[in-house]
């Protein structure tokens, strides 16, 4: 860290060039240098810092190993600079974290790698026969692409006695060879000459090539054309239209007739430049043939040879210097563009570097770059024509996750010309914003005797930042109860927020908790954000009544209750205290008669338990009474319990002794309710016989005085009391039962009431039709006295005197 903090401070002097020198046609993988050395960076810096080259430059690269600047491509002088003297290959190197970048310049020296060549194989050569001792002629001279002392460098001609050679300059420095008569020539002692000139580089080792010059004598003129300069000089705009004249040559001859016509055609030139420039060989007038380019080259040097009729030359330079236009727009290179930006990046962070280049020189290459549009982006110029784009403003990737930044750079021409650069620049997201719940607090209401493992909701937080930053688990961070009870109650889902129920709840043991949940995403440092739960357990009716009093003895007998024998209607007699614990309309209770010893003697408080006497006890009243108390609660279904009440009329507890000697012993309920199943099983079959006995009867009826069957009308019942049998014996009690059945309901429904025969009412209470709708009022509304047709039937039982039902 220390490191980068230092390498940071001294960026600005580490964006000094550093020079390397190199001969071209390096093989692939040479060492150009150790370029972590020079920079100051360590080896162990090397992977962190990413050191790189600028896209731009495809020919060398740098080892992560050790630092060293490679050649990785073909170096070729020739084509990379062509003949310029000194060819310099400059790009930057790139590190990162920090993000910095350096300036390298690589000389890239000549080597002897291309021979001279001459363009022709054989050239001919005509010279008069009268041509002066010291005559020179222009030979065509050879083109070598290397430079400096790997050029061509001399010529040599082969030993000849009429002729030598002799080698001159061109302004720009390359070499021409010149033919020299050394003696005087003679057509008709030998008409042709067979030369060879040889053209030598100055490379070690040397190269060379060689041209056959056949020299032609020709007959006698003797005037030559004669140029009016030597040199022609002129200087042109750049993107010239094909065809503008540039020049015109000029040369005369004091010859005359076909000996003194002129001819011009160019020398010494090449290829390429023979397709931009075009000669009149009549007028000597020179054309552009081609668009010339001043960023291409600045200057051309063209030899024009002027030829008469009788074959006398003269030569002459042309010098044409390009002047430069405004025709080239800037260019803009993004180099280090960052694809991802994070959003609590630092003012002046670097986000790219920028390099401008323009093909223009002087003023019309000169670059402004700016940025367009308002952004929290701006551009900081770091040398000439590099520039670097840095963070100036507070970014927020949740307001503004890209930028898509202009980059304009113009030139100072006239007219200037600009070119724009878009760099889409991605913000990344950091872990700045904690989950939110959708709701400020939850409550869930849950109905207990739930499913264990059954969902109760769903609690749900975002969080708007991406990826492990936004993604959010849950968890339960507290809670009112004990902490190891708390897992066997509930568990959240981390991933979808999804609250179970571990267990059943039971209202009546844990009404409401409440919890505390926590959303937590996954970012470094996690952010979270906390909830209050509050659970309410709702009650179902799963609890039946509990009657607290009357309580069973010790010995699991039903205790007694004495009521005096002058109590009047409305005595409180006893209290039928039960609870529930059940809640709500689950734990209303009412108060039902199942059963009595003698109906209509009692009342109970259908809310309060309470039993009253309906009426005074009267002579014929038993003073044992039994009472079956049955207690509902209100839910649905509803859920009863049943207590027993004996109760015996006394004005002392010594009065009620004796009665309660007869105490009749706890009956087995089990026994009991299969005696109640079989006598049903026997009225159902009893009944059916009635009504085929009833069919019967009413068919007969028709014939039949009406006195007889007044018992079967509907609305009356007998009054008689009840019959005794002729069997009765002394030591036991006759019990009449008495059947009443709604014959018009859809649900039949049988009571059971033992009444002594002593105590028998002058009117029958169960067959009267008033006294059963109060009776079943509470166990079936549905009952009305204008939809049932009462019937009684009597049956006799014979118990044991000691037995009490």
């Amino acid at each position: 860290m220390l490191f980068l903090f230092l390498l940071s401070l001294f960026s600005p002097a580490l964006s000094e060039q550093i020079r390397y020198t190199i001969p071209e046609e390096l093989a692939s993988g040479s060492v150009v240098g150790n370029l972590a050395k020079d920079l100051g960076l360590g080896v162990r810096d090397l992977p962190t810092r990413n050191l790189r080259v600028s896209a731009e430059k495809k020919f060398f690269t740098v080892s992560t190993e050790n630092g060293d600047l490679l050649v990785s491509d073909r170096i070729d002088r020739e084509q990379i600079c062509g003949k310029k003297s000194i060819c310099v290959l400059e790009f930057e190197m790139v590190a990162e974290k920090p993000l910095n970048f350096f300036h390298i310049t690589v000389v890239i020296q000549d080597v002897n790698d291309n021979s001279p060549i001459f363009s022709r194989n054989i050239t001919e050569l005509e010279i008069s026969e009268l041509a002066l001792t010291g005559a020179t002629f222009a030979l065509e001279s050879a083109q070598d692409s290397d430079v400096g002392v790997n050029s061509l460098q001399q010529y040599y001609l082969s030993p000849d006695p009429h002729f030598s050679l002799i080698q001159k300059e061109n302004p720009d420095g390359s070499r021409y060879p010149e033919l020299v008569v050394r003696a005087p020539l003679d057509r008709e002692e030998q008409s042709c000459h067979l030369l060879v000139l040889t053209a030598v580089d100055g490379g070690e080792p040397a190269r060379s090539c060689t041209t056959q010059i056949r020299v032609v004598v020709a007959d006698a003129n003797d005037n030559p054309p004669v140029f009016t300069q030597d040199m022609y000089r002129v200087s042109v705009q750049e993107n010239l239209p094909l065809g503008s004249s540039v020049l015109r040559v000029m040369a005369t001859d004091l010859d005359e007739g076909i000996n003194a016509e002129i001819t011009y055609t160019f020398i010494n030139i090449g290829k390429a430049v023979r397709q931009l420039f075009k000669l009149d060989s009549k007028t000597g007038e020179l054309t552009t043939g081609g668009e010339l380019d001043f960023e291409e080259r600045e200057s051309y040097t063209l030899g024009v040879e002027a030829k008469d009729g009788g074959h006398h030359t003269a030569h002459c330079k042309i010098q044409i210097d390009i002047l430069d236009e405004n025709d080239n727009a800037p260019e803009i290179t993004v180099d280090s563009e960052s694809k991802h930006i994070q959003e609590d990046a630092e003012l002046g962070t670097v986000v790219a570097l920028i390099k401008t280049h323009d093909l223009d020189s002087g003023f019309n290459g000169e670059i402004l770059c700016q940025l367009k549009g308002n952004f929290p982006f701006k551009i900081v110029q770091d040398t000439k024509n590099t520039y670097k784009l840095v963070t100036d403003g507070t970014l927020d990737r949740e307001k503004t996750p890209e930028y898509n930044v202009t980059i304009t750079a113009t030139d100072k021409g006239k007219p200037p010309l600009s070119s724009n650069r878009s760099v889409t620049l991605k913000v990344t997201d950091v872990n700045d914003n904690p989950p939110a719940f959708h709701q400020a607090s939850y409550v869930v209401h849950v109905a207990e005797n739930n499913p264990p493992g059954a969902p109760i909701m769903q609690i749900s937080a975002s969080d708007p930042d991406l990826g492990p930053n936004g993604h959010v688990s849950y968890s339960i961070v507290a809670s009112d109860l004990e902490p190891r009870a708390l897992s066997s109650y509930v568990s959240v889902s981390a991933q979808s927020g999804v609250l179970f129920a571990q267990r059943a709840f039971d209202h009546e043991q844990l009404r409401a908790f409440e919890l505390t949940l926590q959303a937590r995403d996954h970012g470094s440092p996690a952010l979270s954000a906390n909830v209050s739960l509050r659970v309410l357990v709702g009650d179902r009716n799963d609890n039946a009544p509990r009657v607290l009093y009357p309580a069973l003895g010790p010995d699991g007998s039903a205790l007694f209750d004495t009521v005096p024998r002058a109590a009047q209607p409305g005595y409180l007699v006893t209290k039928v205290v039960a609870v529930d614990a059940d809640s709500g309309h689950n734990a209303w209770l009412s108060y039902h008669v199942l059963q009595a010893s003698e109906p209509g003697l009692f009342s109970l408080g259908l809310r309060t338990g309470e039993v009253r006497t309906a009426r005074a006890l009267g002579d014929r009243d038993a003073a044992r009474q039994r009472l079956l108390v049955a207690v509902r609660d209100g839910g649905q279904p509803p859920l009863s319990a049943t207590a027993t009440l004996l109760l015996v009329f006394a004005d002392s507890l010594q009065e009620a002794l004796p009665d309660l000697s007869d105490r009749p012993e706890p009956s087995d309920p089990q026994a009991e309710l299969q005696f109640y199943l079989v006598v049903a099983l026997a009225l159902i079959s009893v009944l059916f016989l009635l009504v085929v006995i009833l069919a019967v009867a009413l068919s007969l009826r028709r014939s039949s005085s009406p006195t007889a069957w007044r018992c079967f009308q509907t609305g009356l019942c007998s009054k008689a009391g009840p019959g005794v049998l002729p069997n009765y014996e002394e030591g036991t009690l006759p019990y009449s039962y008495n059947l009443c059945a709604a014959t018009h309901s859809s649900k039949t429904e049988f009571k059971f009431l033992n009444i002594k025969p002593e105590n028998t009412p002058p009117q029958d209470l169960l067959c009267n039709e008033a006294s059963w709708l109060e009776s079943t009022s509470d166990d079936n509304a549905q009952m009305t006295s204008n939809s049932v047709n009462l019937h009684q039937v009597s049956y006799f039982k014979t118990l044991s005197s000691h037995k009490y039902n």
